[in-house]
């Protein structure tokens, strides 16, 4: 390497001395019939077209595929590089990753998390900004510049995220069972209570909850106040004062409705213990009518495994609306985040060809590869531009690993898939969702407290909601839970999202 580095930098030297010689020789330029000078014209510069070698991290996901599998080769191939990836455990991955930043010993590509310890990383200077490259880059550049504004930092755009959709959340609901009673879905706080105790019958609920309902970006308390017009998370006026959601009047009917359907056993007195995979197998086995917590597209696999249980069972998937129509509550719109550390990338040539990498993911062909398979293997062509499924184990297995930790979009230069009238309504809900979507505007904000005390401001809160909920805190007490979460860094937390703000929005 170093004996080619010496071949470069001497053949640069000889380059520069005869351009010095041709310059001091004293011979004049050219001149054109028409009097304009003709000196040569200079070579177009070479493009390099040797494969990229790249260095990649990725969260281990089921078996690891063996080095050079045909998918592998397919990617390399469509993408002129050739992979390293390092596949580390799910159960150590961020653990691995804080190591690695802090001894800056990284790879080109790295897979993160939107967490403060990558996000002070990113403030120190190691990761590439990319933001101003991304309009020379057909595919990234053509994606919703909502997925960018949720990953960046102070303002800017330090890597790609694992695109997933942000309008994902939807109600998933027994058809059936309110067209034989005569309901539809409700839209208000009301109709919400008369459904809850029409449907309510032995141990069959209208709806249930488990102990993560009022947690994360998934919070059922929030969906339900977004879709009565409330706010995700916090709410920000034009000012750029913040409101946290509690001390909004939609999340406190909310809240409200939910200490109602408690006290008058509308809902599963055992919530506060009970863990989501029960929650998911009380609804497939026909125990309660409304899945609260439901994405679009996972419609279709739960009709599938709940016709086993009840075969007369009829599935229906709609977005979140109240009396204003229908909003929903956005997600983050990312599995994770690909990002570029200085350390390996050491030009913005080198980061240039990675972005192009970026970029061919999201082309036809090797989108189709990472979401569809192989053709004949994995996936076949059928009528009106539609695949199917040929062998979806052996997708799973070979293909899943790639599709999980590299870049595609399901309804982006995807063949989509012939499937149940419910999976095609799923698959075309989220996207059209985008535009129903209520967006969290501290998602992308620097803040001291939170990240030494967030979690434990968050939790201050999440309890006190499911303490008012069962009856272990009247108004007062909730009032008073709030004061508290004020006092242990809620207000500090408050004036430092403002002041990331106002920082923000002074450097536009």
């Amino acid at each position: 390497m170093k004996h080619k580095k010496w071949i470069a930098t001497m053949g640069s030297v000889t380059l520069a001395m005869g351009v010095l010689a041709a310059c001091g020789s004293g011979e004049p330029a050219k001149t054109a019939t028409n009097g304009t000078s003709t000196a040569p014209k200079a070579e177009a510069p070479k493009v390099d077209t040797t494969p990229l070698d790249l260095s990649i991290v990725f969260k281990q996901v089921g078996d690891i595929p063996a080095k050079g599998n045909v998918i592998e080769q397919a990617l390399e191939k469509g993408t002129n590089t050739k992979l390293n990836i390092q596949w580390v455990p799910a159960s150590t991955y961020d653990e691995k990753i804080n190591v690695m930043i802090a001894a800056n010993e990284l790879p080109k590509v790295l897979m993160v998390s939107y967490v403060p310890t990558v996000i002070n990383a990113i403030q120190g200077g190691q990761f590439w900004e990319v933001g101003p490259l991304l309009k020379d880059y057909k595919n990234l550049s053509a994606q919703n510049p909502q997925y960018y504004e949720n990953i960046k930092v102070d303002g800017k755009l330090y890597g790609i995220p694992q695109f997933r959709e942000i309008a994902r959340p939807a109600f998933i609901f027994r058809k059936d069972i309110l067209d034989a009673n005569g309901m539809k879905m409700p839209k208000t706080l009301d109709e919400w209570y008369e459904i809850a105790k029409n449907l309510r019958k032995n141990d069959t609920y209208a709806f249930m909850l488990d102990k993560k309902y009022n947690e994360g970006p998934s919070s059922l308390l929030t969906r339900f106040a977004v879709a009565q017009g409330g706010v995700n998370r916090w709410g920000a006026d034009a000012n750029g004062k913040l409101t946290p959601e509690f001390l909004t009047p939609q999340f406190m009917d909310v809240l409200k409705l939910f200490k109602r359907l408690y006290a008058e056993k509308l809902i599963n007195q055992d919530f506060p213990a009970l863990d989501g995979t029960e929650l998911d197998k009380a609804f497939e086995s026909g125990r309660s009518v409304l899945k609260l917590n439901g994405v679009a597209t996972n419609a279709a696999n739960i009709q599938d495994r709940l016709v086993k249980v009840v075969p007369t069972a009829q599935l229906d998937v709609i977005p979140m609306e109240g009396p204003q129509g229908f909003k929903v509550a956005a997600q983050n719109g990312y599995n994770g985040l690909l990002v570029f550390p200085k350390s390996t990338v050491k030009t913005e040539a080198e980061l240039k060809r990675i972005l192009t990498f970026m970029d061919k993911l999201l082309d036809a062909d090797m989108s189709t590869l990472q979401k569809r398979g192989i053709e004949g293997v994995h996936f076949k062509k059928v009528e009106n531009n539609l695949v199917e499924w040929v062998d979806l184990t052996a997708f799973n297995r070979e293909v899943k690993p790639y599709r999980d930790s590299l870049l595609n979009f399901e309804t982006y230069n995807v063949p989509q898939l012939k499937d149940t009238p419910l999976a095609m309504k799923g698959y075309k809900m989220e996207p059209d969702n985008l535009k129903y979507a209520v967006h969290n505007p501290t998602l992308t904000l620097s803040s001291q407290t939170y990240s030494e005390r967030g979690k434990e401001l968050d939790q201050m809160m999440w309890d006190a909601q499911t303490n008012y909920i069962v009856g272990k805190l009247d108004d007062a007490g909730f009032t008073a839970a709030i004061d508290k979460w004020r006092k242990a860094g809620g207000d500090n937390l408050i004036k430092e999202f403002e002041a990331a703000i106002a920082k923000n929005k002074a450097a536009k």
